[in-house]
């Protein structure tokens, strides 16, 4: 596989758009499918603000223009022909998925790598049915996915290893660090040890014990302030061992393991609640306020990678 080959995806939304920006500054040509010829032009756009942000981080060395200038955005699923790797990004949404990689079987060859950009889904439930379940992976990408250096790279039980391993080659030329789980399982690792912080978060908010606003204190002062630097075995390891284990016996039986939704979840949801996205959720916003966090966002994961890449990796 040539790390320099065009790369086909499928979905520009938010996401789809931040992976293609991260394949094209990686010096790809970068083929995209869309639905609609209406979706062409504000995508474009919204790749070449993508960009320019990466030129003006020093982290795109040549021209937002001329980097755009790999891209072809087209609502003709056959123009992926001869594409020997194309990355789907559409909802998250199980037979909406499934079409995509039936149709995509119908034009690419054999052995073309079909991924996955799926958060939560798991990669066997998606293999079921095609002609060549072996070269279906899931790939994980993290928001912004042209910043960030986080990627998982999932076998279903139909994947062929080899595949997972030209995928992670392919992803480091990318610049990102990717994780290979081996086995298919839901959620992944991040997903999985994000849900069960986020289920002890809500049985402390819920039941009284702290607020919102404690519950975010606490965690960006803490597990923010060494997370970036250490995963949880290296934290051990810096820290101390043996203590872990006599807390972990503790406090595992006291923890929250509910089977069911958070009811102030629930209810958020049901309100019309998106977030920043319409100035709703868990904290007030205005739509001034929460233009400035998205914007603040951007800024600090720019900032982070500086910072993280300052420190050994492995």
């Amino acid at each position: 596989m040539s790390l320099k080959e065009r790369i086909g995806t499928v979905g520009l939304g938010l996401m789809g758009s931040s992976i293609a920006t991260c394949i094209l500054a990686a010096g790809h040509k970068v083929t995209s499918l869309v639905r609609e010829e209406s979706e062409i032009e504000p995508a474009r756009k919204r790749i070449l603000g993508f960009l320019a942000e990466l030129h003006n981080e020093g982290l795109l060395k040549e021209l937002p223009e001329t980097a755009v200038g790999r891209l072809t955005i087209t609502t003709n699923i056959a123009h992926l022909v001869d594409h020997e790797v194309v990355i789907e990004s559409i909802t998250e949404d199980v037979e909406a998925k499934k079409a995509v990689y039936k149709a995509l079987e119908n034009v690419l060859s054999n052995t073309a790598i079909i991924g996955s950009n799926t958060s939560a889904i798991p990669v066997s439930v998606l293999q079921a049915g095609l002609w060549h379940p072996e070269r279906l992976l899931g790939i994980h990408w993290a928001e912004p996915a042209h910043i960030t250096r986080f990627m998982e790279v999932i076998c279903g039980k139909d994947s062929d290893v080899k595949y997972a391993g030209e995928m992670v080659k392919l992803a480091e030329s990318w610049g990102k660090q990717p994780s290979l789980l081996r086995k298919d399982i839901r959620g992944f690792i991040t997903n999985r040890i994000m849900y069960a912080m986020l289920r002890e978060a809500f049985n402390l908010v819920e039941n009284g014990y702290a607020t919102v606003e404690d519950v975010d204190r606490s965690l960006r002062n803490d597990l923010g302030y060494w997370i970036t630097f250490a995963g949880p075995f290296r934290f051990m390891d810096l820290t101390g061992i043996p203590a872990y284990l006599t807390v972990m016996k503790d406090l595992f039986p006291d923890l929250d393991n509910r089977q069911t939704t958070p009811e102030m979840m629930e209810k958020l949801v049901a309100s019309g609640a998106r977030g920043v996205g319409n100035a709703q959720g868990f904290y007030p916003y205005t739509k001034e306020s929460a233009e400035a966090w998205e914007k603040a966002f951007s800024e600090f994961s720019y900032d982070i990678r500086k910072l993280a890449e300052k420190y050994p990796q492995e």
